[in-house]
């Protein structure tokens, strides 16, 4: 019986390759005994029957990636062979070679990004050397790193990066770790070099893809090859974040420990390298253990590396940190010179404000640090129990100049951003006398000109009054300057023209939009104009400089990077040397004789006046030696911002220019003038007493000489309402100009700073009749610090304050 083997067909079992493989193979149990050459025929012959049956052999690129394997069996034609390994390495590392030849001539190192070269701009005051303020985005100083020790940098490269001075930018070993690390499941990793962190911080922020990663070590061997390795690391110092809002190595030195980098220890230095992976999580102020921890590492790798020796190791304390400070840029007074700054740099500069806060400027301002002080302490020196709506205003400017000496706006700029020098506004009263006075001089008046200061007056159908109606029968440009009569003033308005008084005051330093300043009527020579307290500051210092008006500044100068800027400080000649003289003069009686008697006490020569507004709703004293104008402004808003009469308190029961103005005056100026010569003013000019051709009348050219009061201590006297009596009438101008002709007929001459009593005789010494002036009478009246002897007694009683129940004021003083 036959076994049919082949049940299916012709068909070969097992296909083509199986069949022409067991062509050449003998049935197993069949085999014969066959030598060694007959077993490698028999393999060629199994070989040949195997390319046969897979087809034509292949050609090109197939001969080497012969995969699937040609002519194998079902295993071993999936096993690559040697050629396709040898190719597919060669193509692999072609491609890998020629990606990276691509990228290196593509990819390019950016500029510099915007935040990596912002840098901190410092105010300093007018040493140049002091800091008052910054301006920033970014808290940041950048500083030639070849001034710190080398011991700074070290410690960072001990921390973050040991094969720094000897790797290309990259580091292969990390990378390589870093890539095991993460495909084992470990956690990520990071692979950067100190070059590497250097370009994410200064250049872009490439993340932490691979694909960023690829761009960034491209650039960090670009930057390797372009910079020195002193070079990267300083960039790396000046731009690395330590924490404490605090970026690049001198900013964190001052945040962390008070002083610059130059003066860091290698203590201090590990301390900032070991906190640099988490500065926020591991200052000591906030995790002291986690910090020491670092510390101690650091400090140990820098033993490893041989930056320190294990002696200076072992002496290693930890170092002590300050206490993290918040941003105060703008708190307290010197916020409102800040603002002032900015805003200057910008409207006269021609700073952006990107520019003061990213530029790392040194700004220069005009302030002095000493009087800056004292501008403080005397604002702030009022005694208790005043309105808490008072605001103080003070401002002093350098007469040769214009820059300001010293500014006080308020106690605190971030709880109230009013600044009360320039930004709020108060009416002048009799500050704005003297601009009528300089007027008249330059329309050919001489201080020998004078009207009839009596009181009531109506003038052009307005009713004027003189404080507590105080009579004068008589008063030259002098006698009405140092009791500012409101009377005689309001007649030298007309005669001059009002519009000519204004025009003096913007020519001297007002602004042309000055709050009431228009219309130009007649009063406004009492003050009804409100100028900032730093308006008056500015036109009184071009009297100091004896009629040079300067440019009020805050900045001095400004230099940095394609930054330089100084401020200009010629002047323009806007007055008159002789006009300037003869006003000085006049206004220096104020403070010999008059109202201002208070500055007597910083025994030099003051020129000054007093104002008080309607009211009582502002109070001013404004004066001047030849090298400072300081001005001094108190006023009291109501709960909605509006004016209201300034609330007596403390020793006063009333509160005018010649009262704690004055004493705020006199304590700065004290200050201030410390360690200046004393100066004079240029005298009063020759002709000063020769009739003049304005209107009003003129007496004759007496020798005019006032003399200090005495000084007696102050006393203080209960507030009471004083006594009042009837004012006695007027003499007539002819008996006024009488006196004085007789007085120089029997060669004597009568001290004009008195009105006659009511029999002829001079009362009181050197002291004036009370209640013509607000500020005198305060003085008079509440302190008797210029009483002298029984005089000013007598001249009261003579002359009386009026019935200040039913004579309406309009501007006093």
């Amino acid at each position: 019986m036959t076994l049919n083997a082949n049940p299916g067909g012709n068909r070969p079992h097992g296909g083509r390759l199986a069949q022409a493989a067991s062509s050449g193979r003998q049935e197993r149990g069949r085999q014969a005994p066959t030598s060694g050459r007959d077993r490698r025929a028999a393999r060629a012959a199994e070989k040949a029957a195997r390319a046969a049956a897979a087809g034509p052999a292949p050609t090109g690129l197939r001969r080497i990636f012969n995969y699937p394997r040609r002519g194998k069996g079902p295993i071993h034609r999936w096993i690559p062979s040697w050629r396709f390994c040898l190719g597919s390495f060669l193509l692999m590392t072609s491609a890998v070679l020629g990606l990276f030849v691509y990228a290196y001539s593509t990819i390019k190192v950016p500029e510099p990004s915007e935040f990596a070269q912002a840098q901190t701009t410092t105010v300093y005051y007018s040493d140049g050397t002091t800091p008052m303020g910054q301006f920033a985005e970014v808290n940041r100083t950048i500083i030639d790193t070849s001034t710190i020790p080398s011991h700074v940098g070290n410690a960072v490269v001990a921390s973050e990066d040991r094969s720094f001075y000897t790797n290309s930018g990259v580091d292969p070993k990390g990378i390589l770790r870093a890539l095991v690390n993460n495909a084992s499941g470990g956690g990520t990793q990071g692979a950067s070099t100190l070059t590497q962190q250097y370009i994410k911080n200064y250049y872009v922020d490439t993340t932490s893809s691979y694909t960023g990663k690829f761009k960034q070590a491209i650039m960090a061997l670009k930057i390797d090859r372009s910079k020195t390795k002193a070079e990267i690391l300083g960039s790396y110092l000046n731009t690395v974040y330590f924490g404490r809002a605090a970026y690049g190595i001198e900013a964190a030195s001052q945040a962390y420990f008070g002083h610059p980098a130059s003066q860091m220890t290698y203590s201090e230095s590990a301390l900032l390298a070991g906190i640099l992976p988490a500065p926020s999580a591991w200052d000591p102020a906030i995790d002291k253990d986690q910090a020491t921890i670092r510390w101690n590492r650091v400090l140990d790798l820098m033993v490893e590396d041989g930056y320190i020796t294990q002696a200076e190791r072992d002496s290693a304390t930890l170092p002590t940190t300050i206490d993290v400070t918040n941003d105060e840029t703008y708190q307290g007074p010197n916020g409102y010179l800040l603002q002032m700054v900015r805003e200057e740099l910008t409207t006269t500069a021609g700073l952006t404000d990107q520019q003061i806060d990213t530029g790392g400027l040194s700004i220069v301002t005009t302030i002095n640090k000493g009087n800056q002080d004292a501008a403080i302490a005397a604002a702030q020196s009022l005694p208790e129990g005043y309105s808490p709506n008072l605001r103080v205003g003070l401002v002093s400017i350098d007469a040769s100049s214009g820059g300001i000496l010293s500014l006080y706006g308020g106690s605190d700029y971030l709880t109230d951003g009013l600044n009360s020098s320039t930004g709020a506004v108060a009416q002048a009263g009799s500050t704005f006398k003297p601009f009528a006075l300089v007027a008249a001089l330059e329309k050919g008046a001489t201080l020998a000109n004078g009207y009839p200061g009596t009181s009531p007056m109506t003038i052009e159908g307005t009713r004027f009054v003189n404080f507590g109606g105080a009579q004068f029968r008589w008063a030259d440009l002098v006698k009405a300057t140092a009791y500012s009569v409101n009377t005689s003033y309001v007649q030298l308005n007309k005669d001059v023209g009002p519009e000519t008084t204004k025009e003096v005051a913007t020519r001297a330093g007002y602004p042309q939009n000055t709050v009431g300043l228009e219309p130009a009527n007649l009063q406004n020579v009492l003050g009804s104009a409100s100028p900032h307290t730093i308006d008056i500051a500015t036109a009184y210092a071009t009297f100091a400089s004896r009629g040079t008006r300067h440019q009020t500044h805050i900045v001095a100068s400004v230099s940095g990077k394609n930054v330089s800027y100084t401020a200009p400080t010629n002047g323009e000649k806007v007055f008159s040397d002789d006009v300037m003289a003869d006003a000085t003069y006049a206004m220096q009686q104020v403070v010999n004789e008059g109202s201002g008697t208070t500055a007597l006490r910083l025994g030099r020569p003051i020129a000054a006046k007093t104002g008080s507004s309607s009211d009582n709703k502002s109070a001013q004293f404004v004066g001047y030696t030849p090298q400072v104008a300081t001005a001094v402004t108190l006023y009291q808003t109501g709960a909605n911002g509006e004016e209201e009469s300034i609330t007596p308190w403390g020793e006063y029961s009333e509160i005018t220019g010649s009262t704690y103005p004055a004493d705020i005056f006199t304590t700065y100026m004290a200050s201030a003038l410390d360690g200046l010569p004393v100066e004079q003013f240029p005298g009063r000019t020759d002709n000063s007493y020769t009739p003049g051709s304005l209107g009003g009348a003129q007496a004759p050219a007496p020798s005019y000489n006032f003399s200090p009061a005495p000084e007696p201590e102050p006393t203080k006297v209960p507030v009471t309402p004083t006594q009042e009596e009837p004012t006695r009438k007027a003499p007539s101008q002819e008996e006024e100009r009488d006196e004085f002709i007789e007085g120089q007929n029997q060669g004597s001459t009568p001290d004009r700073s008195q009105p006659s009593s009511p029999n002829g005789e001079q009362k009181g010494g050197q002291q004036p009749p009370a209640g013509q002036d607000n500020d005198d009478n305060a003085r008079v009246g509440q302190r008797g610090d210029r009483q002298g002897n029984q005089g000013a007694q007598n001249n009261r009683n003579a002359y009386g304050w009026g019935p200040r129940r039913w004579i309406p004021r309009y501007w006093d003083e």
